[in-house]
């Protein structure tokens, strides 16, 4: 692609407006930035878009919308489900609105009906929404938990799930098939509007979803018997949870919910944070402080799509708050759901947790205990939405929860996809069942330890922007496959699995075997004494990501290996750089 041919095109082509003129024209000498915006597409992968907001093609700007928009739309024509609409959803990132408008506009013109909602909604209602709605997808425009100068475009399929093969290869290709953004169609509102395919959605879908919420609830005499007593601080990050997350809380009966006040609002510039990730110590920091004010039991954060949840508990034995990383959380709500479903009403024989392969083995060790099934799918929570199908399609299978490490968890089926609003709700009926039995979360969590064993996980991630950097990515994934380690610091490499050939290769034996899941590339090292190493490219951002796992004999022990593996991961990878 000639980045400066296409630079010129923009510059010169009338269908592109006056303000992204404006904007390129202030590049003129800035050769490596007009190189950045203009030397590939800004690219449709499995997950959609995600970008840096401004003018050019590799970056997220109304054109580029349109043209993955004008894909979709060929995809869908083709499969003859233009009859059913698409539902669309926004958080409250620059440009987010806008997006979402303009994606509606494409389909509108190309005889698609658009459900919009009328203002900022979570990740998982417009999930739930594709289903409710009947439609043959979504879209979500959200960057998730990215910087402010980023936003994004994922798209759904009609089980409710961001779309998993054949769909995403096949909408991938209609979008390249899209060279000439001349071709690309849209329409005035008004007349989408009148033409019935333009149409504004929200409170009916509100009230169902949160409905839908309150049906997984197991112990509500625990809540009614500690509402006046738990004390919850609560900050939506600047995003779209605030509205949903208090209202489902309230509607349970929780009378002391605290909102951190200055992160309360939307806000795409996210003020208060360098970024808005939940798993980030310094999205904590007004909570915490709002938490020691109110002596909280927990405290809790949801990313601006709010499909992602972190957690700081009490420990009433020391009177410090403690982080729950993803994979703690995850656990802890799945020995709760699985352990009092078996209490209550007991367990379905076929009944299954699902995991991703980067997350923790201590689900694995949950899922032995209960005596349920453990699915392990690939990294993306659509993976799980997928086997929730398989479940409802084949008729074998009983859902029972599924996570991921970073943060992501759903309870019940309502929604095909990570649910931070569900986790708001489920973790402060925990800690209300808990509270009950003279027991903390932190006390719960201590509990799982004492019973699975000392779990520990991590990821360290190396960001390498640019194309020397996707090169410097792809030279380490080459390296590892050449060369794989005999050893990773002081742990034996036992089997390599390589999910880009669908191998997995015993390390002593030499035998090989299938992975049994799809060919993504993906790395994975299982080590000795029930340690583990994963190699994954972000499929969001410019970086490499490496998961590990430890088992320790305690925390404190555990905390030891997982600090030292983390170091023998980088000082492997630094040498290949």
């Amino acid at each position: 692609m000639d980045y400066k041919k296409t630079y010129e095109e923009w510059l010169s082509n009338p269908y592109f407006d006056a303000a992204t003129k404006e904007e390129l024209k202030r590049l003129e000498g800035n050769e490596k930035e007009i190189e950045e915006r203009f030397y590939t597409e800004l690219e449709f992968g499995t997950a959609g878009l995600r970008g840096v907001i401004g003018a050019g093609t590799n970056r997220m700007n109304i054109y580029t919308v349109r043209k993955a928009t004008q894909g979709l739309a060929n995809y869908i024509s083709g499969v003859n489900g233009q009859e059913k609409g698409v539902a669309i959803a926004f958080d409250s990132r620059r440009m987010s609105p806008e997006f979402a408008d303009e994606a509606a506009l494409c389909l509108a013109a190309n005889g698609i009906k658009a459900y919009v909602f009328e203002s900022l909604r979570p990740t998982p209602e417009l999930s739930y929404a594709v289903r409710k709605l009947g439609c043959i997808a979504g879209i979500n425009i959200t960057a998730s938990h990215n910087p402010p100068e980023y936003n994004g475009y994922k798209v759904y399929w009609e089980d409710g799930a961001q779309i998993t093969p054949p769909h995403d290869g096949g909408i991938m290709e209609e979008v390249k098939k899209v060279t000439d953004y001349n071709t690309v169609r849209t329409m005035d509102r008004q007349a989408a509007e009148e033409k019935g395919l333009y149409v504004t959605i929200g409170k009916d879908i509100d009230d169902a979803y949160i409905e839908e919420l309150k049906k997984q609830v197991i112990h509500p005499e625990s809540i009614k018997e500690v509402q006046k007593d738990l004390r919850i601080v609560y900050s939506p990050l600047h995003g779209t949870g605030n509205i949903p997350a208090r209202r489902v809380l309230k509607e349970l009966g929780f009378e002391h919910v605290y909102v951190v006040k200055e992160q309360e609002l939307p806000d795409g510039e996210f003020p208060t944070v360098s970024y808005p990730n939940p798993e980030a110590a310094e999205a904590f920091e007004l909570g915490l402080k709002l938490a020691k004010e109110v002596d909280a039991d927990l405290v809790l954060a949801t990313d601006p799509d709010a499909d992602r949840l972190g957690v700081y508990v009490k420990d009433t034995k020391s009177g410090e708050y403690k982080t729950l990383t993803g994979n703690m959380s995850g656990c802890l709500l799945a020995d709760y759901v699985i352990g009092q479903t078996k209490e209550t009403k007991g367990l379905p024989e076929d009944g299954t947790l699902i995991k991703t392969i980067v997350t923790t083995n201590m689900a694995d060790a949950i899922a032995k205990y209960y005596n349920v099934k453990l699915i392990e799918v690939l990294t993306g929570f659509k993976f799980i939405g997928q086997q929730i199908l398989g479940f409802e399609t084949s008729g074998k299978g009983s859902y029972l929860f599924g996570f991921e490490e970073s943060y992501g968890c759903l309870i019940g089926t309502h929604a095909r996809d990570k649910d931070a609003i569900v986790a708001t709700m489920a973790l402060c009926e925990a800690a209300a069942y808990y509270k009950t039995k003279g027991k903390t979360l932190w006390d719960a969590m201590i509990d799982l330890y004492d019973r699975y064993g000392y779990y520990k996980d991590d990821i360290q991630a190396i960001t390498l922007k640019g194309m020397e950097g996707l090169e410097k990515i792809q030279t380490i994934l080459e390296t590892l496959r050449k060369e794989p380690p005999v050893k990773v610091g002081s742990y034996d490499v036992r089997m390599v699995r390589d999910y880009k050939f669908d191998t997995v290769k015993n390390m002593s034996t030499g035998e090989v075997t299938p992975t049994g899941l799809p060919k993504s590339n993906v790395l994975y090292y299982d080590l000795s004494d029930d340690a583990w190493l994963c190699v994954r490219p972000s499929g969001t951002e410019p970086k490499v990501k490496f998961y590990y796992g430890v088992k320790g004999t305690s925390l404190e022990d555990a905390d030891q290996k997982s600090e030292s593996l983390g170091k023998n991961v980088l000082s492997m990878i630094d040498a290949m750089l």
